[in-house]
C-alpha cells in the first residue's frame, strides 16, 4: 500500500463533502499539475491518503482510500487530465496543523514542507505514522 496527501480548499471541497459521499466516493478533480497528475496515475485501490484542508485551517483532518484508478477527469475534454475516485475512512480525533509537521523533526522531508503547493503528493510510511500519532488517529 503507498500513502498519499490530497489538498482541498475547505470552502470548495470540505472534509464533511467527502465524508458525505460515503462509500461511493467522489473524483478528486481539477488538478491541474503534471506532477499531482503523475501521482494520481500511480495510486492504486486501496491505496490510503490525508486529506488535508488548505488555506487558513492548514490541517490534517482525516483520512481517505482510492477507491477507482486514474481515468479521464470529468471536468475537462482534455485528455490529459486524469483522476482518481476516493472516499473517506475516517477523521481525524485531533487535526494536525501544518505548524506541528513543520517543527516535527521526523517530518522535515516531508514533500508538504517542501512543496507546500502541491495538491497531491505522496507520503512515506513513517510520515504517515507519525502524523497519525500526532493525530491520535490509527494508521491502518
Amino acid at each position: 500500500m503507498a500513502y498519499w496527501l490530497f489538498k482541498s480548499e475547505p470552502s470548495t471541497w470540505s472534509w464533511n463533502d467527502q465524508v458525505a459521499k460515503g462509500d461511493v466516493g467522489e473524483e478528486w478533480d481539477g488538478v491541474r499539475n503534471y506532477q499531482a497528475r503523475n501521482f494520481m496515475r500511480e495510486m492504486k485501490i486501496g491505496d490510503r491518503g490525508f486529506f488535508y484542508h488548505s488555506q487558513k485551517e492548514k490541517s490534517v483532518v482525516g483520512i481517505v482510500e482510492v477507491c477507482a484508478e486514474a481515468h479521464q477527469d470529468s471536468t475537462t475534454d482534455d485528455a490529459r487530465w486524469e483522476c482518481v475516485d476516493i472516499k473517506s475512512v475516517r477523521g481525524f480525533v485531533q487535526p494536525v496543523a501544518l505548524d506541528q509537521i513543520k517543527t516535527n523533526p521526523r517530518l522535515e522531508d516531508m514533500v508538504l514542507v517542501r512543496n507546500s503547493r502541491l495538491s497531491v503528493q505522496p507520503v512515506t510510511e513513517g510520515e504517515w505514522m507519525t502524523i497519525c500519532a500526532l493525530g491520535k488517529t490509527e494508521a491502518d
